[in-house]
């Protein structure tokens, strides 16, 4: 499969390698070429790894409602959602035009948190050489409202 990682040696959390997450997060670099920002030109890619492989891509598209615009972290998400994917294991978020790693919104670690384990890395950066390594509970620690799955 053309959009799968595969595991490797040394593995950093979840079950997921540096080198699985380094392919990742090429992934979200490279998609960064798809971003629509004519307003702020501030492009973000995502990739998301599913519990089974695939990887799902996203970049921000924005709008001049700000408020529909949507992050690139979102847009991998829903997009594996409506591929029928629901379980996901690791996420890389690349934001070249900054000069420092952006690690996602609060929208975002909020729909982040709903699919993937507190222990899923999230890794996010400009660069991989000033790649922040996180988890899903690193940066939401206080998740909220799990109980109305129950």
């Amino acid at each position: 499969m053309e959009n799968s990682i595969q595991s490797r040696n040394s593995v950093v959390s979840g079950g997921i390698t540096k080198e699985t997450l380094k392919e990742l997060f090429e992934k979200a670099e490279k998609a960064v070429e798809n971003a629509y920002v004519p307003y702020s030109h501030f492009r973000v890619g995502a990739a998301l790894l599913t519990a089974d492989g695939e990887i799902f891509t996203g970049v921000n598209v924005e709008n001049r409602s700000f408020g529909a615009t949507n992050c690139a972290e979102r847009t991998a998400v829903f997009s594996a959602v409506a591929a029928g994917k629901k379980e996901f294991t690791a996420l890389a978020v690349c934001a070249p035009d900054a000069g420092y790693p952006v690690p996602p919104c609060g929208i975002c670690r909020q729909v982040i948190s709903e699919f993937m384990e507190k222990d899923s890395p999230v890794i996010f950066g400009p660069v991989w050489e000033k790649v922040v390594f996180s988890s899903v509970s690193g940066l939401y620690p206080e998740d909220s409202l799990h109980e109305l799955a129950r």
